[in-house]
């Protein structure tokens, strides 16, 4: 049975509510789902725990939920490039919990795998290990770290077919994956909605169970978080070649 809504809105419209705890995949800017986002701010719900690498940037990705102060809590790995994010935290206005990158990638992957928790050398002996239960295994100290599960997760995929397999271009293949599989109900925007015809089972990274909702991506310019280019070298800086 075919996936495929007609819109991003509508397929948000009867899923989200205030205080929803929400994955979205993306590393940066690549691989968010742009227009599940602007769907999510525009249902205007509030009081959202956001599950993410990141919070975009000021006016880009999930920036725009900060500016519509829709997010009341937020578990990411990293938040540096968001003036607003940091305004919102240092004024209490923004609950923030911490998590390394890899423990988020993990919690996620437990979540979905219907794993409660489980034991990680990861932040011991840090403000991550505050308050979590330690354990030690063959002389080794690791703490507790508990599954996501999200009640609904948003993701970006490069192909799609009718029934929802997924599978992600280059560095969109971030947390998109991760996200998809922890979401009590997902939702994926992608850019190429195959008709007819079936993703290769050889290929496809997420599979279709793991998806509830599918709508077509909107074609948009690919915004580059900070590009950093190695200067040209000057010409007669080059070495000269000898026989």
């Amino acid at each position: 049975m075919s996936k495929i809504w007609s819109s991003a809105a509508e397929t948000l419209r009867d899923v989200v509510f205030d205080g929803a705890i929400i994955a979205v995949g993306g590393f940066g800017l690549s691989g968010n789902p742009s227009d599940l986002i602007e769907a999510l701010r525009d249902t205007g719900v509030t009081g959202l725990t956001i599950v993410s690498n990141n919070m975009g940037v000021d006016g880009q990705g999930l920036g725009i939920l900060l500016e519509n102060n829709q997010v009341s809590k937020v578990l990411a790995s990293y938040v540096g490039e968001n003036k607003l994010f940091a305004r919102q935290y240092l004024d209490n206005e923004l609950e923030v919990e911490f998590v390394p990158q890899g423990t988020l990638a993990e919690r996620m992957r437990a979540g979905g795998s219907g794993i409660p928790g489980f034991y990680t050398k990861t932040g011991v002996g840090t403000p991550i290990a505050e308050g979590k239960e330690h354990m030690d295994f063959d002389g080794e100290t690791y703490i507790l770290e508990r599954g996501i599960v999200a009640d609904i997760s948003l993701v970006h995929a490069y192909q799609a077919d009718a029934v929802g397999n997924l599978i992600y271009r280059h560095t969109s293949r971030n947390f998109n994956p991760l996200v998809a599989q922890c979401g009590r109900v997902t939702v994926a925007e992608a850019e190429h909605i195959l008709e007819g015809e079936y993703i290769d089972p050889n290929i496809i990274v997420t599979p279709g169970i793991f998806i509830q909702r599918l709508v077509q991506a909107t074609p948009r310019e690919k915004v580059i978080e900070q590009r950093t280019v190695r200067p040209r070298a000057v010409l007669s800086d080059a070495p000269t070649a000898t026989r």
